[in-house]
């Protein structure tokens, strides 16, 4: 049910939405760098991605307040133009509440830490990594575009923000005449759908490049959550982020199931459960380059090898028969829970 091409072969590559810019269809996420993963192993899996293809490295300035960005910057150095750059801000840097947001005030602060860190004159994708309810979105993307015609940054983009943000942002660009955003980070994965009756379709009447995080589903397609067995042990656990990893939660009951059917799937297919799942993430054509984060050298050797598996018709059917089209079980997956959702007061009216 599969047709795997050669491993040993470099990552595939795709194309960043309406840029047209060639991406590797595997990107290099860096949260891992400076804390589960050593300065020096960090390091030792930019150059080995690199090496197998991986043209797109994803970081962010919170990550580690600053060090996952410093260290890619060590990594990249005498190779930076083989690259494809992104970073991101809107987390807290330091103490300063100033220092976070969408505000121009903090964009413009922002994006020098990050090119000082990174030891770049330019980013190429600069991304909000999360909406900010504070300030205004036109306020968010006329800095934005102001950086790129500055030169600082090639294209910019967004991440979790919700579908009439992102259609919002396209429209108020083209009627102030700004550059407009281009890419969208979204959760996505074979338990984590919702993407493609939101953002998929939006990306491509856009011509929206698609960065795909997640493809192991947060760890409940590692292999590790399987009816009968112990609760897997998880450093996201261990967050702020209660019930979401919890076995015997009844809100996880559906979501249990349907991991098992993949990890039955992948089984009777001759795969692991993390290849189906990357390999199920990177076929969908509206998603640009799929982001993974390996914390060793050995786990970064797994996603390469996978990323060369294809997925037949057949094969693709049964995971939509287990998990349909567009099915998120968990509101928490989808990358953040709106405020809609969470404060009453925006779903009541008051005299």
């Amino acid at each position: 049910m599969t047709a795997p091409t050669d491993a040993a072969t470099t990552i595939r590559t795709g194309r960043l939405g309406r840029s047209g810019v060639p991406v590797s269809r595997l990107t290099l996420g860096t949260m891992n760098f400076g804390g589960p993963t050593s300065r020096e192993d960090s390091i030792a899996i930019v150059h080995a991605a690199i090496d197998a293809g991986v043209t797109l490295i994803d970081t962010a300035d919170a990550y580690l307040q600053g060090l996952s960005e410093e260290i890619l910057g060590q990594a990249i150095a005498g190779r930076r133009d083989e690259l494809v750059i992104a970073t991101k801000f809107h987390g807290r840097i330091g103490e300063n509440p100033l220092n976070a947001g969408n505000s121009r005030r903090w964009i413009s602060q922002a994006v020098e830490g990050s090119l000082t860190r990174l030891g770049v004159d330019h980013i190429d994708i600069y991304q909000a990594h999360r909406p900010d309810p504070h300030t205004d979105l036109l306020e968010t993307i006329t800095a934005l575009s102001d950086l790129v015609r500055a030169g600082k940054i090639r294209y910019y983009g967004t991440s979790t923000f919700s579908a009439e943000d992102v259609v919002a942002a396209q429209h108020l660009a083209r009627e102030h005449g700004l550059v407009a955003p281009l890419t969208e980070q979204v959760p996505y994965s074979a338990l984590v759908r919702l993407a493609e009756r939101t953002t998929l379709p939006i990306a491509r009447r856009y011509g929206l490049g698609v960065l795909a995080y997640g493809p192991l589903a947060a760890g409940w397609l590692s292999g590790a959550y399987r009816r009968g067995a112990p609760q897997p042990q998880s450093a996201r656990a261990a967050q702020a982020w209660a019930g979401r990893f919890d076995v015997d939660d009844p809100a996880n009951a559906a979501k249990l199931t349907a991991a098992e059917r993949l990890a039955v799937l992948a089984d009777e297919a001759g795969l692991t459960l993390p290849s189906l799942a990357l390999a199920f993430a990177l076929t969908h054509p509206d998603v640009s380059s799929v982001i993974v984060g390996p914390r060793t050298r050995a786990h970064l050797d797994a996603y390469v090898a996978a990323s060369a598996v294809v997925l037949d018709d057949d094969l693709l059917d049964e995971i939509d028969r287990a998990i349909a089209p567009g099915t998120t079980f968990l509101e928490r997956d989808n990358g953040r829970i709106s405020a809609s959702l969470t404060s009453a007061a925006r779903r009541r009216t008051h005299d």
